[in-house]
C-alpha cells in the first residue's frame, strides 16, 4: 500500500447540483478521475469518499472502491476537505494496519487531466523534498499588475503594490493559479498539520486547458467544449 488515490466527492453542490454524476462526454464526471487514477501503475488503490449513495454506486461501477461512507458533518458546504482527508486516512490506518507512503487526491471536478499529470506529481513527491505537491497553471491575472482590492476609503489599488512601476504584465513577478488537477501528500503531514501550506510545498505545472475546475454550469460547458475540440483534433 505505497500509494493510495482518493476522490472526495460529496453529494451536495450548490453551484451545479448533481455535478459529480452529470454526464461529460458520455460518462459521469467522477468516472474520469477514477479511470485516470486506475491508469497509473504506482497507485495501488482508488477509493472514493462520499456521503451519497448515488455517487457511491456510480464509483463502484467504474472500478473504484467505496469501503466507507463519509459522515454528514464532513460533507457540508462549510466542511474543510482536509478533515475528509483525515477521515479517509484514519480508515486506512484502522483497516490496513497503517498509512500509505503517499496519498493522492484527485478532485472529480478536474476531468481533463491526463494520467501523466498524476505521474509528474508522484515523481516530484518521490524526490523527498516536499510534504505536499500541488499543481499550478499560468495565471490570467497578477496581484502586482491587474488584481485590485478595495481600500478603506472606497478607492481601489493593486493587491501587491510593486516597488517600481510595472507597465506590462510580463514584467511583473511570475505568479501561478493553483489548480485542482492533483495533490500528492505525505499522510503523516495531513494527520499532524491543518493546511496545505503548513509544510514544504512543491508545484507541478499543468497546461491551462487541462486544469479546468468545474464548479458551475459555465465551467461544465467549457469542459464540454474543450473535450469536443480535443476529440476533433485527435
Amino acid at each position: 500500500m505505497k500509494t493510495v488515490a482518493f476522490i472526495f466527492a460529496r453529494g451536495g453542490s450548490k453551484g451545479l447540483p448533481g455535478k459529480n454524476v452529470r454526464l461529460l462526454g458520455g460518462k459521469p464526471l467522477i468516472a474520469w478521475s477514477i479511470e485516470q487514477a486506475l491508469a497509473v501503475e504506482r497507485i495501488g488503490r482508488v477509493i472514493v469518499s462520499t456521503d451519497s449513495d448515488e455517487i457511491a454506486a456510480v464509483a463502484r461501477q467504474h472500478g473504484a472502491e467505496v469501503p466507507f461512507m463519509r459522515p454528514a458533518e464532513l460533507a457540508r458546504d462549510d466542511s474543510p476537505e482536509w478533515l475528509a482527508w483525515r477521515h479517509a486516512l484514519n480508515y486506512l490506518s484502522d483497516t490496513a494496519g497503517g498509512l500509505p507512503e503517499a496519498m493522492v487526491s484527485l478532485p472529480a471536478t478536474a476531468p481533463l487531466r491526463i494520467p501523466q499529470d498524476i505521474e509528474n506529481c508522484l515523481d516530484e513527491f518521490q524526490k523527498g523534498q516536499a510534504d505536499m505537491v500541488i499543481t499550478v497553471s499560468e495565471a490570467h491575472r497578477s496581484p502586482y499588475f491587474n488584481m485590485v482590492k478595495t481600500n478603506s476609503d472606497g478607492s481601489v489599488g493593486l493587491v501587491i503594490p510593486p516597488q517600481s512601476n510595472i507597465t506590462r504584465r510580463q514584467d511583473a513577478p511570475a505568479v501561478y493559479d493553483m489548480t485542482t488537477v492533483a495533490y500528492v501528500a505525505d499522510p503523516a503531514f495531513v494527520m499532524t498539520r491543518n493546511a496545505v501550506f503548513d509544510g514544504r510545498v512543491r508545484a507541478v505545472h499543468v497546461p491551462v486547458e487541462r486544469a479546468i475546475d468545474i464548479d458551475t454550469l459555465l465551467d461544465f460547458q467549457i469542459a464540454e467544449c474543450l473535450l469536443n475540440f480535443g476529440n476533433k483534433q485527435a
